[in-house]
């Protein structure tokens, strides 16, 4: 296989320490199902945190996180947690800090999106005193939501283009409300157990459980995460084109590009250690 094939072939692929990362999140949302009581704080903050330190490491390892990756990783973090600052409840169910983790993802592939996600959570989470038994389920929603817009960047065109843009959009409607739901989980099988009218019986049947929890959703979620999606794919579709052209540009200054046999050149993420023809 060529530098290039494989190049090509890495950029299609989903790591396999996203997928165990992602198992272990959806453990942490399936646990009420399972278990009579749901997860303590602790121990849910403790796998969220260890799964993120984690995939970091393994992406470091494996350099696919370099220091000047992991430096705009900060930096987008810390954007997102500034613009919570600023708009910390949203407008309706929109939040300002899903945009750029939606096209960051997009640009830098699902493990990056996934990493972008939860650390711009954590760090927002931290800056507004946000911090409560809810921080590690938005960590891994957020993290997915990332990580989605990464999977659907994979096939993305060199130059992003309007293309690119309506992919996008359709990923943020989609996002916004599985986002929504996937946080209503969490609450609807904590705060709402045993209630009558819709919550969550334990030991119920499957058709029971999905009937109670769409009454539930439809009662208490599905207008504020439609103000999400919208908000979402508005700000895609007015910010998307060049911002997904600025975050090209910053990718491609992190490769380089090496002198194959015959003269041909094949882009490869910059990283510690590896020599070739550096090209401009």
């Amino acid at each position: 296989m060529t530098v290039a094939a494989a190049s090509r072939w890495a950029r299609g692929a989903v790591p396999a320490t996203l997928v165990v990362v992602s198992v272990l999140g959806a453990a942490l949302f399936l646990w009420p199902f399972a278990v009579s009581s749901v997860p303590a704080p602790v121990v849910a903050l403790s796998l969220a945190l260890g799964t993120v330190a984690a995939l970091a490491a393994v992406e470091t390892a494996m350099r696919r996180l370099d220091a000047r990756r992991f430096a705009l990783l900060a930096a987008i973090a810390g954007i997102d947690a500034a613009l919570r600052l600023v708009l910390v409840t949203g407008a309706g169910g929109f939040s300002p800090i899903f945009f750029l983790i939606l096209a960051t993802g997009y640009v830098y592939g699902p493990s990056f999106g996934f990493l972008c996600g939860a650390t711009s959570l954590l760090a927002s989470a931290v800056a507004t005193g946000g911090i409560g038994p809810w921080l590690p389920y938005e960590m891994f929603g957020c993290g997915w939501t990332g990580a989605a817009a990464g999977i659907a960047g994979l096939r993305r065109s060199s130059t992003p283009g309007f293309g690119d843009v309506a992919v996008l959009a359709i990923v943020s409607v989609i996002a916004g409300y599985a986002y929504g739901a996937l946080l209503d989980v969490w609450d609807w099988t904590t705060f709402y157990r045993d209630s009558p009218s819709f919550g969550f019986l334990p030991g119920a049947g499957t058709a029971v459980l999905l009937q109670r929890f769409g009454r539930f959703y439809l009662a208490t979620s599905a207008v504020w995460d439609s103000f999400r999606a919208a908000g979402d794919a508005l700000a895609v579709m007015v910010l998307g084109l060049p911002v997904l052209s600025a975050l090209a540009r910053v990718r491609s200054r992190l490769t380089f590009t090496v002198a194959g046999p015959g003269g041909g050149d094949a882009a490869v993420p910059s990283t510690p250690g590896q020599v070739g023809a550096m090209h401009p």
